[in-house]
Protein backbone atom coordinates (compact mmCIF):
# COMPACT_ATOMS: atom_id res chain seq x y z
CA UNK A 1 0.00 0.00 0.00
CA UNK A 2 1.35 3.42 -0.99
CA UNK A 3 2.35 5.71 1.84
CA UNK A 4 0.01 8.60 2.55
CA UNK A 5 1.34 11.91 1.32
CA UNK A 6 2.32 14.49 3.88
CA UNK A 7 1.01 18.05 3.77
CA UNK A 8 4.32 19.44 2.44
CA UNK A 9 4.14 16.97 -0.46
CA UNK A 10 0.50 17.84 -1.12
CA UNK A 11 1.35 21.54 -1.20
CA UNK A 12 4.05 20.97 -3.81
CA UNK A 13 1.79 18.70 -5.89
CA UNK A 14 -1.05 21.18 -5.86
CA UNK A 15 1.19 24.14 -6.71
CA UNK A 16 2.63 22.23 -9.68
CA UNK A 17 -0.84 21.16 -10.84
CA UNK A 18 -2.01 24.76 -10.74
CA UNK A 19 1.10 25.96 -12.56
CA UNK A 20 0.57 23.41 -15.34
CA UNK A 21 -2.86 24.97 -15.92
CA UNK A 22 -2.33 28.70 -15.35
CA UNK A 23 1.44 29.23 -15.36
CA UNK A 24 3.81 29.54 -12.43
CA UNK A 25 3.49 33.34 -12.32
CA UNK A 26 -0.20 32.99 -11.43
CA UNK A 27 0.18 30.43 -8.66
CA UNK A 28 -0.77 31.82 -5.23
CA UNK A 29 -0.25 30.00 -1.96
CA UNK A 30 -3.65 31.09 -0.64
CA UNK A 31 -5.27 29.32 -3.60
CA UNK A 32 -3.19 26.21 -2.87
CA UNK A 33 -4.33 26.36 0.77
CA UNK A 34 -7.97 26.68 -0.29
CA UNK A 35 -7.66 23.75 -2.70
CA UNK A 36 -6.26 21.57 0.07
CA UNK A 37 -8.74 22.73 2.69
CA UNK A 38 -6.02 24.00 5.03
CA UNK A 39 -5.17 27.43 6.39
CA UNK A 40 -2.52 29.70 4.91
CA UNK A 41 -0.72 29.41 8.24
CA UNK A 42 -0.50 25.66 7.68
CA UNK A 43 1.23 26.33 4.37
CA UNK A 44 3.56 28.92 5.92
CA UNK A 45 4.69 26.41 8.53
CA UNK A 46 6.22 24.34 5.74
CA UNK A 47 7.17 26.89 3.07
CA UNK A 48 8.31 30.46 3.61
CA UNK A 49 7.15 31.43 0.08
CA UNK A 50 6.68 30.02 -3.41
CA UNK A 51 10.42 29.86 -3.87
CA UNK A 52 10.49 27.36 -1.01
CA UNK A 53 8.07 25.22 -3.00
CA UNK A 54 10.43 25.42 -5.99
CA UNK A 55 13.32 24.26 -3.81
CA UNK A 56 11.23 21.33 -2.57
CA UNK A 57 10.36 20.36 -6.15
CA UNK A 58 14.02 20.25 -7.23
CA UNK A 59 14.94 18.37 -4.09
CA UNK A 60 12.50 15.69 -5.25
CA UNK A 61 14.33 15.50 -8.57
CA UNK A 62 17.66 15.16 -6.76
CA UNK A 63 16.32 12.34 -4.59
CA UNK A 64 14.84 10.52 -7.59
CA UNK A 65 18.19 10.85 -9.35
CA UNK A 66 19.97 9.06 -6.50
CA UNK A 67 17.79 5.96 -6.92
CA UNK A 68 19.57 5.34 -10.24
CA UNK A 69 22.53 4.05 -8.25
CA UNK A 70 20.41 1.19 -6.88
CA UNK A 71 19.82 -0.37 -10.31
CA UNK A 72 21.40 -3.79 -10.77
CA UNK A 73 24.72 -3.61 -12.58
CA UNK A 74 24.90 0.18 -12.39
CA UNK A 75 28.27 0.15 -10.65
CA UNK A 76 29.74 -1.90 -13.52
CA UNK A 77 29.00 0.78 -16.12
CA UNK A 78 31.77 3.11 -17.31
CA UNK A 79 31.78 6.51 -15.52
CA UNK A 80 30.45 8.27 -18.63
CA UNK A 81 27.40 5.97 -18.76
CA UNK A 82 26.77 6.35 -15.03
CA UNK A 83 26.81 10.15 -15.31
CA UNK A 84 24.45 10.01 -18.29
CA UNK A 85 21.98 7.70 -16.50
CA UNK A 86 21.92 9.91 -13.42
CA UNK A 87 21.34 13.16 -15.33
CA UNK A 88 18.71 11.59 -17.59
CA UNK A 89 16.84 10.40 -14.51
CA UNK A 90 16.84 13.96 -13.12
CA UNK A 91 15.32 15.18 -16.38
CA UNK A 92 12.83 12.36 -16.91
CA UNK A 93 11.14 12.63 -13.51
CA UNK A 94 10.20 16.21 -14.42
CA UNK A 95 9.49 15.73 -18.10
CA UNK A 96 5.70 15.99 -17.83
CA UNK A 97 6.07 19.42 -16.18
CA UNK A 98 8.78 20.96 -18.37
CA UNK A 99 6.91 24.19 -19.03
CA UNK A 100 6.39 24.72 -15.32
CA UNK A 101 10.03 23.86 -14.57
CA UNK A 102 11.08 26.46 -17.16
CA UNK A 103 8.85 29.07 -15.51
CA UNK A 104 10.19 28.24 -12.05
CA UNK A 105 13.81 28.57 -13.19
CA UNK A 106 13.00 31.85 -14.94
CA UNK A 107 11.53 33.17 -11.68
CA UNK A 108 14.67 32.15 -9.80
CA UNK A 109 16.89 33.91 -12.37
CA UNK A 110 14.86 37.14 -12.42
CA UNK A 111 17.33 40.03 -11.83
CA UNK A 112 15.03 41.64 -9.27
CA UNK A 113 15.35 38.63 -6.97
CA UNK A 114 19.07 38.49 -6.06
CA UNK A 115 18.38 36.25 -3.05
CA UNK A 116 16.78 33.75 -5.41
CA UNK A 117 19.75 34.04 -7.81
CA UNK A 118 22.20 33.14 -5.05
CA UNK A 119 20.00 30.26 -3.89
CA UNK A 120 19.90 28.92 -7.46
CA UNK A 121 23.70 28.86 -7.67
CA UNK A 122 23.85 27.05 -4.32
CA UNK A 123 21.22 24.52 -5.45
CA UNK A 124 23.10 23.93 -8.72
CA UNK A 125 26.32 23.24 -6.83
CA UNK A 126 24.50 20.84 -4.51
CA UNK A 127 22.91 18.96 -7.41
CA UNK A 128 26.28 18.61 -9.15
CA UNK A 129 27.76 17.16 -5.96
CA UNK A 130 24.93 14.61 -5.79
CA UNK A 131 25.49 13.74 -9.46
CA UNK A 132 29.10 12.93 -8.58
CA UNK A 133 27.99 10.84 -5.61
CA UNK A 134 25.30 8.96 -7.53
CA UNK A 135 27.67 8.30 -10.44
CA UNK A 136 30.34 7.04 -8.05
CA UNK A 137 32.99 9.59 -9.06
CA UNK A 138 35.71 9.54 -6.43
CA UNK A 139 38.53 11.60 -7.94
CA UNK A 140 40.41 14.00 -5.70
CA UNK A 141 42.67 17.00 -6.08
CA UNK A 142 42.94 18.70 -9.47
CA UNK A 143 40.96 16.02 -11.28
CA UNK A 144 38.02 16.48 -8.90
CA UNK A 145 38.08 20.24 -9.42
CA UNK A 146 38.04 19.79 -13.18
CA UNK A 147 35.22 17.23 -12.91
CA UNK A 148 33.12 19.65 -10.86
CA UNK A 149 33.68 22.53 -13.27
CA UNK A 150 32.95 20.34 -16.27
CA UNK A 151 29.86 18.74 -14.73
CA UNK A 152 28.46 22.12 -13.73
CA UNK A 153 28.87 23.48 -17.27
CA UNK A 154 27.50 20.28 -18.82
CA UNK A 155 24.49 19.99 -16.51
CA UNK A 156 23.58 23.66 -17.03
CA UNK A 157 23.79 23.32 -20.83
CA UNK A 158 21.78 20.08 -20.82
CA UNK A 159 19.00 21.59 -18.70
CA UNK A 160 18.69 24.67 -20.93
CA UNK A 161 18.45 22.52 -24.06
CA UNK A 162 15.98 20.14 -22.39
CA UNK A 163 13.65 22.94 -21.35
CA UNK A 164 12.86 23.73 -25.00
CA UNK A 165 13.40 20.30 -26.54
CA UNK A 166 10.22 19.18 -28.30
CA UNK A 167 11.74 16.02 -29.81
CA UNK A 168 10.23 12.67 -28.86
CA UNK A 169 11.32 11.83 -25.32
CA UNK A 170 13.68 14.81 -25.48
CA UNK A 171 16.00 12.67 -27.62
CA UNK A 172 17.88 15.74 -28.90
CA UNK A 173 18.90 16.63 -25.35
CA UNK A 174 20.03 13.08 -24.58
CA UNK A 175 22.07 12.92 -27.79
CA UNK A 176 23.76 16.19 -26.83
CA UNK A 177 24.52 14.78 -23.38
CA UNK A 178 26.09 11.63 -24.83
CA UNK A 179 28.20 13.61 -27.33
CA UNK A 180 29.38 16.00 -24.63
CA UNK A 181 30.34 13.19 -22.26
CA UNK A 182 32.26 11.41 -25.03
CA UNK A 183 34.15 14.63 -25.77
CA UNK A 184 34.86 15.19 -22.09
CA UNK A 185 36.27 11.67 -21.80
CA UNK A 186 38.75 12.38 -24.59
CA UNK A 187 39.77 15.77 -23.17
CA UNK A 188 40.33 14.40 -19.65
CA UNK A 189 42.29 11.44 -21.00
CA UNK A 190 44.59 13.69 -23.04
CA UNK A 191 45.00 16.17 -20.19
CA UNK A 192 46.01 13.62 -17.58
CA UNK A 193 48.09 11.60 -20.04
CA UNK A 194 50.05 14.80 -20.73
CA UNK A 195 50.40 15.49 -17.00
CA UNK A 196 51.70 11.96 -16.40
CA UNK A 197 54.19 12.24 -19.26
CA UNK A 198 55.47 15.57 -17.93
CA UNK A 199 55.89 14.08 -14.47
CA UNK A 200 57.79 11.10 -15.89
CA UNK A 201 60.11 13.38 -17.83
CA UNK A 202 60.74 15.39 -14.69
CA UNK A 203 61.71 12.21 -12.88
CA UNK A 204 64.12 11.33 -15.68
CA UNK A 205 65.80 14.75 -15.49
CA UNK A 206 66.25 14.47 -11.73
CA UNK A 207 67.71 11.01 -12.12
Amino acid sequence: MAARKTLPDKIVDRAIDRADKVGWARVRLHDVADDLGVSLSDVRRHYRDLDGVVDAWFKRADLAMLVTRDQKGFELLPPRDRISAVIVRWLDVQASHRRTVRDMLAAKMYPGHPHHNIALVTALSRTVQWIREAAGLDASGRRRQLEEIGLTALFTAVVFIWLRDESDGQSRTKAFLDRSLAGSDRIMARMFESSSSAADQGDDVEA
